[in-house]
């Protein structure tokens, strides 16, 4: 009742830092471990810029403590997994712009996580989220700041490399944050949510990764009122 930390429930996990700002929580493919990204830079601690890494025991519990991991970019923001374990972290650079760029990562069976590609940037500004194609073989992350969607070509062992760092433009003010992946028997499709104009704009991608412009929907979502989340299926 008065906010201690003694009177919060077991299940409570605190994160590695107080000023973490965790920008998302994943589970990797197994579902035995759980990353969270942290925007915000800790000088007081080592390493300065982290991903959290709890494991999560057989009955579903995660560790008491995260494991703090270094990562190769500044302000880690997005991730998504491959299937086999491989994971790509979405870095803003702390808005700086044009220096926005994606890692990939090996994650390892103690929480661990080793660097594949570091830094791989796209020329663009505050990169926020990243998604993957089901067959692994690119990503799609939605830059805020310069209103595109960058894509990525991922290699068999986790290596990307950029394929076009404004695959598709909504506008300057278009905002792009939570995108969405969505595959059918003979389509594939991105969703991207716009908090500018508080719209969705939708995609399909081509065999080449090329994304062709399937329109956008706005009305019924705020406009300019810090919407967020979306989830396709």
């Amino acid at each position: 009742p008065n906010g201690t930390l003694s009177e919060l429930p077991d299940s409570f996990r605190a994160l590695s830092s107080a000023i973490a700002v965790p920008g998302e929580i994943s589970f990797s493919p197994d579902g035995r471990t759980i990353l969270v990204t942290q925007k915000t830079t800790n000088v007081l601690l080592s390493p300065q810029n982290a991903i959290d890494v709890f494991k999560v025991d057989a009955n579903g519990y995660a560790s008491a403590a995260p494991l703090r991991n270094e990562t190769f970019g500044l302000r880690p923001f997005g991730v998504a997994f491959r299937d086999d374990g491989k994971f790509l972290a979405v870095e803003s650079f702390n808005a700086m712009p044009n220096l926005s760029a994606t890692t990939s990562y090996q994650l390892n069976a103690d929480g661990s996580f080793s660097v594949i590609s570091g830094s791989i940037g796209n020329l663009q500004t505050d990169s926020c989220w990243v998604v993957i194609t089901n067959e692994g073989r690119y990503a799609f992350t939605s830059n805020f700041g310069s209103g595109t969607i960058s894509s990525y070509e991922i290699s068999a062992d986790g290596g990307i490399q950029l394929l076009n760092g404004a695959a598709a433009f909504m506008g300057d003010a278009s905002q792009p944050v939570d995108s969405s992946y969505v595959a059918t028997s003979n389509a594939h499709f991105l969703y991207q949510l716009l908090r500018g104009p508080g719209a969705v704009a939708a995609f399909s991608i081509k065999e080449d990764s090329s994304l062709i412009s399937l329109g956008t929907i706005v009305g019924g979502l705020p406009a300019n009122n810090g919407i967020s989340g979306l989830a396709g299926y």
